[in-house]
């Protein structure tokens, strides 16, 4: 190895090492998040397959709307990262405090939404049975929405300036209260009626308010955040406003949307195949979205990496940051994709008791083994370029790769004779990992060129 092979190596060594503790804190509290999703996918299906398909069918709405406000509400975290790295904390919370004024009619929005979502489930043909679970579930949840997009807007700010603690703790504390609440509102206990997998809704939207008012505490009393200016209405806001979080947060929001909107409507497209199919694709996408949370993880850390180098203007600090967060993320899933063929029997098993649905999930764990691979490194690709200020040209990119090539793909080859026998959800996580393929390289080409130009895309 020659001596510039040697420095490289010990560079992408030591970018690793800040990277990873940075994302540990991280990975945790996205993985308290996501267990909310899990416990509800286990104890509904404790219940009946049509609870666990109700949930499911459900979360197929609630996920894309989830993500649109995450998306858009994401824009906090370069935001903040680049405002603390330029020595201007001081802006940090008026600009959160604007973030507010965006959340608000998006909420309102959400909310209508989620409490008029059953002419979806007629136009789609959806089980009645299944429809009026998914029905009440969403219109229980909808009241947490409020309390969802305060929590993201204090976590952001928080993770911005490089404190991830405090999301981990709260995100922790909250898996018992919704393990709690489920206990209550799903069986029927301490007084409540058994709502079955409605009471998931009610259960989850009790979380959402708890982590708020945890996080709403945390700002307000820990000292670390004063120099932010959150609570300090007479502090002028700074040069970035509701405009720019609009910007930049936008094309966040409808990518991930876009991507999240796949899945609902392959969990929709599946419904007349019956609750086997739609379980055994749920069971899958849920235990994916756990696996994925390490990835995303790194990728949130690498935003606030870049974010704080592009705001010192240590444009080849930044590239470092990608190019080891790149790495981090590939070597993750080959891990992860290893102990996923490895254990998919086991891993299903977790899910459901009955043979048949852990035999088709089964099948889909293979195919989602290989995905892991291309959902990595567009992941850490995208986060990359959140770090920059890069976000409108990814959208198209993700339009592209999900909307243009996966889905058309996967609908030919799910439940059309086009290629063959229809394969039902096979098809579509074939056509899923295709497109992820797809923008990847896309995501790494505009990843490469931004990097070169050394500077934030406005």
């Amino acid at each position: 190895m020659t001596s510039h092979k040697r420095k490289q190596f010990k560079l992408l060594q030591t970018e690793a090492r800040l990277l990873i503790p940075l994302a540990a804190p991280i990975l945790l509290a996205q993985l308290a998040q996501q267990t909310l999703a899990f416990t509800d996918t286990v104890m509904a299906g404790r219940v009946s397959a049509t609870d666990l398909a109700g949930v499911a069918v459900g979360g197929s709405i609630w996920g894309p709307l989830f993500l649109f406000l995450y998306g858009v509400l994401l824009a906090i975290t370069p935001m903040v990262a680049q405002l603390h790295g330029a020595g201007r904390t001081n802006e940090t919370g008026p600009l959160v405090r604007r973030g507010i004024v965006v959340a608000l009619p998006l909420v309102l929005i959400a909310i209508l939404l989620l409490r008029n979502v059953e002419f979806v489930f007629t136009l789609m043909e959806v089980d009645p049975q299944i429809a009026a679970i998914a029905t009440d579930y969403l219109k229980a949840i909808s009241w947490g929405l409020p309390a969802l997009a305060m929590f993201f807007l204090l976590r952001n700010l928080s993770e911005g300036l490089g404190l991830v603690r405090p999301s981990m703790i709260i995100g922790l504390a909250s898996i018992p209260v919704n393990v709690a609440g489920n206990y209550v509102f799903i069986y029927g206990k301490l007084g409540m009626p058994a709502m079955g997998g409605v009471g998931c809704g009610w259960a989850s939207a009790v979380s959402l308010w708890f982590m708020c008012i945890c996080m709403l505490l945390t700002i307000w009393r820990v000292r670390r955040y004063d120099m932010t200016h959150f609570f300090d209405f007479a502090k002028k806001r700074g040069t970035e406003g509701a405009t720019q979080i609009i910007r930049l947060g936008m094309p966040i929001g409808f990518a991930l949307m876009i991507e999240a909107s796949i899945f609902a409507l392959i969990a929709l497209f599946l419904s007349p195949l019956g609750a086997l199919a739609v379980a055994s694709h749920h069971i899958t996408l849920n235990y994916s979205s756990l696996i994925f949370m390490i990835p995303l993880s790194i990728s949130t850390a690498i935003t606030i990496r870049v974010g704080h180098a592009i705001g010192k203007q240590r444009f080849d600090r930044a590239r470092l940051v990608c190019s080891t967060g790149l790495l981090v993320n590939v070597s993750i899933a080959l891990v992860t994709a290893i102990l996923t063929v490895v254990f998919a029997d086991n891993i299903a098993a977790i899910y459901t008791r009955d043979p048949q649905l852990i035999t088709i999930a089964v099948s889909l764990l293979y195919l989602n083994a290989l995905y892991q691979f291309s959902d990595a490194f567009q992941i850490g690709a995208a986060a990359a370029l959140r770090g920059y200020k890069d976000t409108r040209v990814p959208l198209l990119m993700v339009i592209f790769s999900y909307w243009v090539v996966g889905l058309p793909l996967g609908y030919s080859l799910a439940l059309t004779d086009l290629w063959g026998d229809p394969m039902g959800a096979r098809g579509f996580w074939i056509s899923l990992t295709i497109g992820l393929t797809i923008a990847a390289i896309l995501l790494g080409s505009r990843l490469y060129k931004v990097g070169r130009w050394g500077q934030a895309v406005d």
